[in-house]
Formats: C-alpha cells, structure tokens, sequence
C-alpha cells in the first residue's frame, strides 16, 4: 500500500495536494486505532480490565461460588454417624407395693430404665454417603466454573461489538469531515465554473446521511454499553471507555480440532460438572445396593430403683430388609439414573465437539477473508480514489465517481473490521469449549 505523507503531487503525479490529503484521511484508520499509553486503562478500555471486574462483581459468579462452599461443608457430615438415642422409661409410676404413692421423678418411682442407643451404619454405607457428597461438590465447582466461562465469552463477544461500534463510528466521522472539506472544493470548483453546483449538493447529501448514521451508530454503542454494564453488574447508564485495541488472534485452523477437543473433555466445566453427575449417580446406585443388609443399633440399658442402679444391660436391634421388592425397584432407578448421566455426558461431549469444529472453521474463514480484505480490497480501493481524485480535478470524471471510490474504501474499511470481530467471536466461543483462555 503507498504512504502519503507531505507532498501527495509527488506521489501521485496530476493529483492536487488536497486530494493527497485527503487519500491520507480516509485510509489512515484502516489498521485500527492507536494505543494510547496509560498507567491504568479505565474500564471499558481493554478486555482484561471488564473480565477482573466481572470475576470480582458479578453476583451470579459470586453465588456460584458459594453454593460450591456450601456443599463442600456436607461432605464431613455425610459420613458421620447419626447422633444417639437416649431413652427414659418410668415403670412403675403408681409404685404398687412399695407402699408410696404415684410420682414421674426418677428415684420415686418404682424403677426407672434408661437406654442409650448408637445406630450404625454397615457395609461401607458412610463411606459411600461421603463420596457423593464429595461427587456433589465437584459438580457443585464446576458449575461455578462453567457460569464463568459463560459469563466471560459473553463479556468477550459483547466487548469485540462494542470495538466495532466504536471503529465504526470513527471512521464515519472522519468520512464526515473529508464530505465537508470535498463540499469545500466543490464549491470552489462551482465558483471558478469548473463544476456543477450539483457537485455540492451531493456532498451535502452524503453528509447528511454520515449524520444520520451516527445517530443510529450512537444508538448502538449506547444498547451495547446497556448489555455490558448488565453483565458487570453496573448501571445500565454507567460509563465504559471506548475500546482500544482487540486480543490477538492464536494461529488455530481445522487441524487443531483433535488436540482442542481432548483438551476441552478434559478441562470444559460443563463436562466436568456432568462427570461429576455421573460419579454421584454412581455412589447412590451403590448406597442402594448397600441397603439390602441390615444396620446395626447398639444399646447400653440401666436400671434405676430408688437413687440406686440395679441393674444393667446390653440391646442389640437390626432392621430386617424384607421389602426386597421396593428395593429392587430403587436399585433400578438408581441403575437407570447412571445410564442417563452417561448418556447426557456423552451428549454434551458430541455437541461440544461439533461446536468447536464450527468455530475453528468461522474463525479461520475470518482470518482469510481479512488478509484478502487487507491486501487486496483495500489497496484496489485507494487505488480508485486515486484515480478518481486525479480525473475530478481534470475534468474528466463526475463528482459522483469522487463519491462512490470514498464508499468503496469505507466499505473495505468495514469488512476489515467486520472479520476482525467475527474473529475475535469465534475465538470467545472456542475458548467457552476449551475451558481455557488460548
């Protein structure tokens, strides 16, 4: 692509210095904007600034967070053993024969027994109870993770939309201003009788309609900002710095869809939270399993007459499963809920996949289309303005073709930025599969 700087009649030779000037306005933006440099970027200016404060303000992630602790405080009491059983036995209440009257204290009436009793679970029944609880926490966790990873690709594809809005708010701006400085030199030309006053007039008309795109463009960013803010927990009106600059792309293409979907079985939240559904579905099943044998209740029992013990004794007691049927029936529900989990799992596995592969297909369709766009479209399109410039100022072209070679770079300007998002939205998705930021 030729640079224009200083003198344009050098460059291009028959061109007037205004028309260098104004080649070098209209595709002085088409890289994207400049970085400005700051000791702290405010909000809204960079992607990672709004991803920190999300994670810090969210109340959706904040909740997450904490059920995944609740349910990391029923683990030690899953396993536990259930609290003993005191029992108090008055016998005797009246005290017949014993020559006193009737009484509910303990050393008058005529004996008083007292049994203290401890259930306990066999066959490895509290262990199992522990591990779902366990398994429970790990979905409890990777539910969390996945509401982030939601919660962030959504934040990185409204961000890449808001650069959009903003670039292309810019660079109507700027067509607005060289409109104004070609409604200029038309006028010139109309008072010199060199154009038509009609050349004017259709740059007025081109600027009243950059006009109206800006309001439109303001409306946009303003329901983009809306949606932001909503997602960081702000105001919807709150203020959010235009954004600077887009993340840069890793070097993905359809050949990394294999390793990408190992990594994301193996690090997708969403996956990990049905694993852990499987894991939990497993440890009921076996606990169901378990209740086929009877639970043992040990009891100590002494006995009271007067303010004396008399006697002691021991109590054994075991429930006796005989409702084989129901359990039966429960243990096939349990059996039923495993497949299901496996099945679901599976499910979200194959659809993950083929989500990835959609996006690593859009995002490199995206890349290509934007090296075309760059070296191509865009060069071709200054290229005519060029020569538009170059045949206006001679007399040998219309005013409208000035016009329609400032659209065309305008429009490849667009594209660019248009692939550059669609990009940066197909990586945000990508990302959301993997689990990880790339």
């Amino acid at each position: 692509m030729t640079t224009v700087r200083g003198q344009a009649n050098t460059a291009w030779p028959g061109v007037p210095r205004w028309a260098g000037s104004l080649v070098v306005g209209l595709v002085l933006g088409a890289a994207g904007p400049v970085a400005a440099v700051a000791q702290e970027a405010p909000l809204g200016r960079d992607l990672p600034g709004l991803l920190a404060y999300a994670r810090a303000q969210s109340p959706e992630i904040r909740a997450m967070r904490e059920e995944a602790e609740a349910a990391a405080h029923r683990v030690g009491p899953a396993g536990a053993l259930p609290d003993p059983v005191l029992r108090v036995e008055f016998m005797n209440i009246n005290n017949y024969g014993n020559d006193a009257s009737p009484s509910l204290l303990p050393w008058k009436v005529g004996e008083t027994k007292y049994t203290l009793m401890q259930a306990l679970p066999l066959w490895g029944k509290r262990e199992l109870k522990r591990d779902a609880a366990a398994a429970d926490v790990r979905q409890a966790e990777a539910r969390a993770s996945a509401t982030w990873a939601e919660l962030a690709a959504r934040i990185k594809a409204a961000y890449a939309e808001y650069y959009r809005a903003a670039g292309n708010e810019r660079l109507t701006k700027e067509v607005l201003g060289l409109m104004t400085r070609l409604e200029q030199v038309a006028q010139a030309r109309y008072a010199g009788g060199l154009a038509a006053q009609a050349d004017a007039i259709r740059a007025q008309l081109e600027q009243t309609a950059m006009r109206s795109e800006l309001i439109m463009i303001d409306s946009e960013k303003r329901q983009i900002r809306a949606k932001l803010n909503a997602m960081l927990a702000r105001e919807s009106g709150a203020p959010l710095a235009d954004p600077l600059e887009l993340r840069a792309i890793p070097t993905l293409n359809t050949a990394d869809a294999s390793s990408l979907a190992e990594r994301a079985r193996s690090g997708n939240p969403q996956i990990q939270a049905e694993l852990a559904r499987v894991a939990l579905a497993q440890k009921s099943r076996d606990l169901t399993q378990r209740n086929r044998y009877p639970d043992l209740t040990v009891g100590l029992s002494p006995s009271q007459m007067g303010s004396r013990i008399t006697t002691w004794g021991v109590m054994l007691e075991m429930n006796i499963p005989l409702q084989q049927e129901a359990r039966r029936g429960q243990e096939r529900e349990a059996e039923a809920m495993v497949a299901a989990s496996r099945s679901r799992a599976e499910a979200l596995q194959q659809q993950l996949v083929g989500d990835l592969a959609v996006n690593l297909a859009g995002l490199e369709a995206a890349r290509r289309n934007e090296t075309l766009l760059k070296t191509q479209l865009l060069p071709q399109s200054e290229l005519g303005l060029h020569s538009a410039l170059a045949a206006y100022e001679n007399g040998k072209a219309e005013f409208a073709m000035l016009l329609e070679a400032q659209r065309q770079i305008r429009k490849a300007r667009l594209e660019i930025l248009k692939t550059q998002v669609e990009a940066q939205m197909r990586l945000a998705e990508i990302e959301r599969i993997v689990g990880e930021d790339l």
